[in-house]
């Protein structure tokens, strides 16, 4: 591991060392870089950005495990991950973004925070030790710890149990360094924090909410103890203004653009992806035993376009169909295909099946081409995959000059070449292609620790002591929180729809409706952890909590917590090659973690080899980390 970082800095003083050949003479020289040179500020930022990378990219790929996002069909690593046969290439990146770009810079900051008495950098960055470890635990399991960051070029691996304590005795440390001041002359925690500006108590917070979700990670074990997680929420954020949250920016600076964006944009917010059937049925309560009330946030969330309705001859818009990825072979048929609002008119002679042709690119301003969705894909079966709207929004900078560049919509005008002063542009022309979703805008919040969490941690850990009235309490102030928080970053948009703020009148009408448990008795652990992965959408932590409860199989305290879940149907013979079991009732029937990835086969294979002795095989992917068993 530590030879990955020799060989990149290798390589970079290799390309350096003609031109600068007093590098290797600078000591504290501020203008040149060295181990030492870059004071606590500088450094924490860098870090914080690199650590949400591991952390959000995590957050992806147990998206497409958890049936969250899906996209068009294609046959590269991250389509095989959909098909839960998730090969080691898709899996390099969390862990390298943690182990390379942040965790090898974490003793640097505590040595140079150390040497300054600034106590709350140390802080900083021992609870970013113990966030991203217990990060690689829950994607990989068994992973180099105890030796990950010293000298040894071949560090042994320890199990789930040694990562998982030591964590947690770092994130005590953490918290002890967080609460201490700081003389005068120490760099004051607000010059390097771009989560919670310098927040001290919003750290310490984030500390406890870390501790309590780590504790109520324990559920399956016999020492579970809700007493602890209560205890910790205490301690934790107790409202939206304690969140944590990663503010990422869309900006028309193309120096700027790419690296300011947020990393669910950057990872699934191409024009390729498509919100699936599983998720999009939690937001309008249609799966099996809803309400059918459909949720406020369900327009914010899931995309929505315009289409002609042939009943009124007027344009409307409409959600987005979810693409059924566990009973329609749809993706198996090269669905669901691309679309876009172009010019067309029919075309009694053309050959394609929908009965019209495009507008060149001199015909656009010809009033007998009507903008209507339309796919260049000549297959019959693929005439109405416009109902599952792309989830993409713009980044500014890729839209300069286009027109309306304070609208992140995706606008069709923009790409088929009518402008607004073209006959093909007006009020009655269907012309967004989607309204993008909340959670995958260039902009978008990552809410990394937040009290909507904290809520609905509290209504499952009181829900196992028995106390369902505290728990209901909870989880109906998870539902608010969750939605408020939106709303922090929905304020500023222009009001348009998928836009809007979600008003008090929508909130009090959602938590008073069917789709809410209204009762005690009402209340199980199924719509806890329903409205739970709502709103820890696109995190590793939604998956965390399917293995906890066994996906849709019965658990047997509280039935099924996940009901309509199960295999996609583009599960095929490779992918049954990683799971030994054919029973949904059994551990080894779903997933449970990511193979090693391709740095540690190449560079640590003994220790890995002996860390598992499944750490080879493909069927490592369905077996369970440490506290995914019981104990």
């Amino acid at each position: 591991m530590k030879k990955i970082v020799y060989i990149i800095i290798g390589f970079l003083l290799l390309l350096n060392f003609s031109a600068c050949q007093d590098w290797l003479d600078v000591n504290e020289n501020p203008s040149k870089a060295n181990n030492t040179v870059p004071t606590p500020d500088l450094r924490l930022r860098s870090i914080q950005m690199q650590f949400i990378d591991a952390y959000e990219s995590s957050g992806t790929r147990a998206s497409w495990i958890t049936q969250n996002i899906t996209k068009v069909p294609a046959n590269n690593n991250n389509d095989k991950i959909q098909r839960w046969d998730c090969p080691l290439a898709s899996t390099t990146w969390p862990y390298q973004a943690w182990f390379v770009y942040c965790a090898s810079n974490l003793q640097p900051l505590i040595d140079k925070a150390t040497a300054e008495e600034a106590w709350q950098y140390v802080g900083a960055a021992q609870l970013i030790h113990a966030w991203g470890f217990m990060l690689m635990l829950d994607m990989y399991g068994e992973m180099p710890y105890t030796e990950a960051l010293g000298t040894s070029i071949t560090p042994k691996y320890d199990d789930g149990k040694t990562i998982y304590y030591g964590c947690m005795d770092m994130l005590e440390k953490a918290i002890e360094n967080l609460s201490r001041s700081q003389p005068a002359t120490a760099t004051p925690l607000s010059n390097g924090d771009i989560w919670n500006g310098g927040d001290q108590q919003k750290w310490i917070k984030l500390a406890y909410g870390l501790k309590a979700r780590w504790l109520n990670n324990l559920s399956k074990k016999s020492f579970y103890n809700p007493d602890a997680v209560l205890e910790a929420l205490s301690k934790a954020p107790q409202s939206v203004a304690d969140n944590t949250v990663m503010r990422f920016i869309n900006t028309a600076s193309t120096d700027k653009a790419g690296t300011v964006a947020a990393l669910q944009h950057t990872n699934v917010g191409a024009t390729a992806s498509r919100m699936s059937k599983w998720y999009t049925d939690l937001l309008t309560n249609t799966y099996t035993g809803g309400s059918g009330v459909k949720d406020p946030r369900a327009t914010r969330i899931i995309p929505s376009a315009e289409f002609y309705n042939p009943a009124t001859g007027l344009k409307e818009w409409r959600l987005s169909k979810g693409v059924d990825l566990i009973y329609s072979d749809i993706r198996t048929k090269s669905g669901p295909v691309a679309f876009e609002i172009t010019a067309t008119k029919p075309d009694p002679t053309t050959t394609h099946p929908s009965g019209f042709v495009r507008a060149t690119a001199a015909q656009k301003s010809d009033p007998a081409f009507t903008n209507r969705w339309f796919t260049t894909n000549t297959t019959a079966a693929r005439q109405g995959d416009s109902v599952y709207i792309s989830v993409y929004s713009d980044r500014l900078d890729w839209i300069i000059g286009k027109g309306d560049e304070t609208n992140d919509r995706y606008l069709a005008y923009r790409y088929n070449g009518v402008t607004e002063a073209n006959p093909n542009y007006n009020n009655s022309i269907i012309n967004v292609t989607s309204t993008g979703s909340f959670y995958i805008r260039a902009d978008a919040p990552a809410h990394l620790v937040c009290y909507h969490e904290m809520c609905f941690i509290k209504a499952e850990a009181m829900f196992r002591k028995g106390d369902k009235g505290g728990a209901l309490t909870a989880y109906k102030a998870g539902i608010r929180a969750h939605m408020e928080a939106m709303n922090e970053k929905l304020k500023d948009y222009p009001q348009v729809l998928g836009k809007e703020v979600i008003t008090e009148t929508e909130i009090s009408a959602f938590l008073s409706s069917a789709a809410v448990a209204q009762s005690a008795g009402e209340l199980t652990m199924a719509k806890i952890m329903q409205q739970k992965q709502i709103s820890m959408s696109f995190t590793v932590q939604n998956w965390t909590d399917m293995r906890r409860f066994n996906y849709s199989a019965p658990d047997s305290q509280f039935g099924v917590v996940y009901p309509d879940f199960g295999r996609p149907y583009e599960f095929d013979a490779a992918a049954q090659e990683c799971y030994p079991s054919t029973d949904p009732n059994n551990l080894r029937y779903w997933p449970r973690r990511f193979q090693q990835c391709t740095h540690e086969i190449t560079y640590n294979i003994e220790n890995l080899l002996a860390s598992n002795p499944e750490a080879q095989k493909r069927t490592i992917l369905s077996y369970p980390v440490w506290w995914d068993t019981v104990e």
